[in-house]
């Protein structure tokens, strides 16, 4: 498949081109348009246990894939938060991509589920991974626009949690609290992870769980009309 990424990095989309009968695997509601003659087959992609493993990982149960018809085809996709996308071409290396930034995938790409370990479960900045390997192209999609950073060997680097995009499997990574538990609490920084090179590592420059520890003190009480 070819895609041609578009409107970057606010608002931006992937318009993928597929040739004769060439299938593509679609994380449910990333789809925003397609061409005539394009099929769609809804299915837990490697069964009942793939399906419930992609939970674990934040993704959902069931995988769509858009196959082209004998003319080629065209589908469109975006991610659920305004963002940056880009492509990820996964063949000799593995990567590791943080739940949620997954799209879209050829067919040859596979991803398992894993954890960012224990501490990766304590509050709001948990970290799962999903694990992504196999031939073929990766399109991802984040909150805010990309950055990235390249580590040579043994180089360490240390993100906030919720601004991980991902980064390759020969990184090593490690999640911590920043400082005490006093720390954690009172700093508004939650949860980090500390990277150890080599390997590249993607960010993205705004967190959900930020905006969400906004915006929900600020939504108006149940029944107010939006009237404090």
């Amino acid at each position: 498949m070819q895609v041609t990424l578009k409107h970057q990095p606010s608002y931006s989309l992937a318009i993928v081109t597929l040739a004769a009968n060439e299938p593509v695997k679609v994380e449910p509601g990333a789809m925003v348009s397609y061409s005539d003659g394009v099929a769609v087959e809804t299915k837990a992609e490697g069964g009942l246990f793939g399906g419930l493993k992609r939970m674990v990982g934040g993704e959902s149960f069931f995988q769509n894939t858009y196959t082209a018809p004998a003319q080629g085809g065209e589908i469109t996709l975006a991610p659920s938060l305004p963002g940056d996308m880009t492509i990820i071409y996964v063949g000799n290396n593995d990567f590791m991509m943080r739940s949620g930034a997954y799209i879209a995938c050829e067919i040859g790409v596979s991803m398992d589920t894993k954890w960012g370990g224990a501490k990766g479960f304590f509050g709001s900045g948990s970290l799962l991974l999903l694990k992504v390997s196999g031939q073929g192209q990766v399109v991802a999609g984040c909150y805010g626009a990309l950055e990235e950073r390249v580590l040579a060997a043994g180089q360490h680097y240390t993100i906030d949690t919720g601004h991980i995009v991902g980064f390759d499997a020969s990184v090593q990574f490690q999640v911590r609290r920043v400082g005490g538990w006093k720390s954690t609490l009172l700093s508004g920084e939650g949860l980090v992870c500390d990277l150890t090179g080599p390997g590249r590592v993607l960010m993205q420059t705004r967190s959900e769980d930020a905006f969400l520890g906004w915006l929900i003190p600020n939504c108006p009480p149940s029944g107010t009309n939006g009237l404090k």
